[in-house]
Order: structure tokens, then sequence, then C-alpha cells
């Protein structure tokens, strides 16, 4: 364990002579703090690292009732839980810094590609082809793999076993997904005339 790291017993102890209100308010306080400080989504394990044998699920329902009518919320997010501004601010933080901007930096074409892979995963560079009707670039796919939106599958089963790819986590954090489940309906893309 890392040199003045507090343990889990360290940390229940500043708590000792709380009522059990002020310690659940105390232990909310903390896991926002915690998703405050984070870049990434923190897991269910880190947080009851700092909250021990406690509801987590509950923890967080109490952070976000907390929440409500702020400019920030919490969400779930891959695996984990991040604290985020809510998304009918967004105009407004544009207008007034360029703070917190994820762009990825993809183009039109890029943007197809990755969405084709995150609905047809695992598919193989072929089966990228077949649905845009042209070969897909080792360099395009070398650009989306580079970002860590997506990483190699398991091998397909066709002649000569070419890779397959999937989206990864970060591809989840980087469109404020849970799991590939939230992804928008296919059929409702198609008709808004977002995908062919």
């Amino acid at each position: 364990m890392a040199k003045n790291r507090p343990t889990d017993l360290d940390l229940d102890r500043g708590l000792a002579g709380l009522l059990p209100e002020q310690r659940w308010q105390e232990w909310v306080r903390r896991i926002e703090a915690i998703l405050f400080a984070s870049f990434s989504p923190v897991s269910h394990k880190e947080l009851a690292r700092v909250v021990g044998d406690v509801s987590i699920d509950l923890l967080v329902e109490d952070l976000a009732a907390g929440l409500e009518g702020r400019a920030f919320e919490v969400a779930r997010v891959a695996d984990g839980w991040i604290l985020r501004t809510r998304a009918v601010y967004a105009p407004a933080i544009r207008a007034a810094a360029d703070v917190g901007n994820q762009d990825l930096g993809l183009g039109d074409f890029e943007t197809a590609v990755l969405a084709a892979i995150a609905y047809h995963q695992p598919i193989t560079r072929d089966g990228l082809k077949d649905i845009f009707g042209k070969d897909i670039s080792r360099d395009l796919i070398g650009r989306l793999s580079g970002r860590g939106l997506i990483g190699t599958g398991p091998r397909s089963p066709q002649r000569g076993a070419p890779y397959t790819y999937v989206t990864t986590k970060r591809f989840l954090v980087a469109f404020g997904l849970e799991s590939l489940r939230d992804l928008p309906d296919r059929e409702g893309l198609e008709d808004a005339g977002l995908a062919g």
C-alpha cells in the first residue's frame, strides 16, 4: 500500500462520532468529490473503497437527487459513473470558451465507419466494404484505433482469419453511453435520414 494513503479503517474512524444521517451525507459528499476529480468513469469497486459496505447505488441516487436543478448531473457511463454538465448547457459552454471540448476530430466518413463498427461488431474490413461499397483503408482503421475508439476483436472464422473490429470503453465514454444497448435505434436513424 502506498505511504500516506488512508485505509478503509482510517476513513471510517473519522465518521465514528456522526449520527447515521450525517454519516450518509458524508459518504454522498465523498462520492461527489471523487466523481468531480476523476477524468474517467469511476467504478462501483473504486467507490466502495471510500464508503465501505454501503449501497453505492443508493448513495449515487441521493447524489443525483441533490443535483436536481443544478448544471451538473451524475451519469452512468461504460462501467462506472461520471459527473458531467447537463447537455442543455452545452451551447453556453461553447459560447463562453473552448472548455471540455471532446471533439474527436473525425470526418463524416470516419464517423460513418465508426457507427458501422458499433452497430455490426465484430466486423471485418470486408464487412465494412460490403456496407459502404468500397474498401476501408487501413489508415482509417488506424486513426480510429489511435484515438482509442476501436480495437481488434476475435479473428473471423472466414478464410485467412481476418481481424475483426469492435468499439472500446473509450467509445462508450466519448459518446456518453453506459453500454452498446444505449446506441440509438438504427431504424429511427434511417427514418431520420441519418443512416443508410
